[in-house]
């Protein structure tokens, strides 16, 4: 397989799974702010820190608005990693592999991308520079950006061989998805909680369930626990082995992608990404959530987004830095 499609259907699943999450951050936060008061500090600005892009947006926006967050993450040409560039660059991702993926795949991205494109533009028209993206049906089109990207990924699973092409959607697909579950796991635990006299508070809480509603996790959660706790929601986004958007679910398909990707039933030797990956996932299996807790939430969150950057930056090397 060439270096350049595997690259190529690596980046696009990483790019619609990221517009996926933050699809997932930005409504999530907007049905929370409406059952706050306005006493209540502000819950737009740590979804920037989350995503990593707070020096970008400081540069180009006054103040951490709702309507300043949510067009930044939302329609920014100049934010790499808004929904709308996301899908830009998954969409130009696929059209230069378009031999590689089936015909109902290309569609439904397509048609995806151009439903974003048409609502971005309207939305621009409608408000300029300073209109309230709230008023023009935020959730509903928040919705159907999380349905599209799923779709694709029924598509996907439908429609192309589970081959290396797969495989490699795979890899970049639970790479991603790991990384935005730390961050959301650390916005919550480390930045929103404006002070240690507000734990166990209804703010607390509505803040704890907020989060299990971004990872769609909440019906899953509620069958493995009786409340709303958050050791134990930790526990259920780190550690839980069956649940699709757990960090250490992710790992282990990232490591069974890998498996195959580099012939290990053919006995062809190990590579730094396949070590790398396996390494960490014993690390995690050996873990509890009290030692988690032991050696603190926000820096043990900290370690999982280093060692996935240097998986990633493994997987670059071994497979990508080389294009045929």
């Amino acid at each position: 397989m060439l270096s350049r499609v595997a690259e190529s259907v690596f980046w696009m699943n990483r790019y619609i799974e990221r517009a996926e999450n933050y699809s997932r951050f930005i409504d999530v936060n907007h049905q929370l702010s409406l059952d706050l008061n306005e006493e209540v500090p502000n819950q737009w600005l740590p979804l920037v820190h989350t995503t990593g892009d707070y020096e970008l947006f400081a540069k180009k926006y006054s103040e951490p608005s709702p309507v300043n967050v949510i067009r930044f993450m939302t329609f920014d040409e100049e934010n790499p990693n808004s929904i709308f560039q996301c899908l830009s660059k998954a969409r130009e991702n696929a059209r230069t592999i378009r031999e590689n993926i089936s015909t109902s795949m290309w569609e439904v991205l397509n048609e995806f991308y151009l439903y974003v494109k048409d609502y971005r533009k309207l939305y621009l028209e409608t408000n300029g520079e300073h209109g309230d993206t709230l008023s023009m049906g935020l959730s509903d089109f928040l919705s159907t950006v999380r349905k599209s990207c799923q779709s694709f990924y029924g598509c996907s699973d439908a429609t192309i061989s589970h081959d290396e092409v797969w495989n490699f959607s795979l890899l970049g697909r639970f790479l991603e998805r790991a990384d935005k579950t730390t961050r959301i796991l650390d916005m919550k635990y480390f930045i929103l909680l404006p002070s240690v006299h507000d734990v166990g508070s209804t703010l607390d809480l509505l803040q704890w369930l907020s989060l299990l509603k971004s990872a769609s996790a909440h019906e899953m959660y509620n069958r493995r626990y009786k409340k709303i706790d958050p050791t134990d929601i930790a526990e259920f986004l780190i550690l839980n082995d069956t649940f699709p958007r757990s960090i250490i679910f992710c790992i282990q398909e990232m490591q069974e992608a890998l498996e195959k990707i580099s012939g290990l039933k053919e006995g062809l030797p190990r590579n730094s990404a396949q070590d790398a990956t396996t390494v960490y996932l014993n690390k995690l299996r050996s873990e509890n959530i009290k030692s988690i807790f032991d050696k603190g939430l926000h820096e043990y969150l900290d370690d999982i987004q280093i060692e996935l950057n240097q998986i990633g930056s493994k997987i670059v090397e071994r497979f990508f830095t080389n294009k045929l």
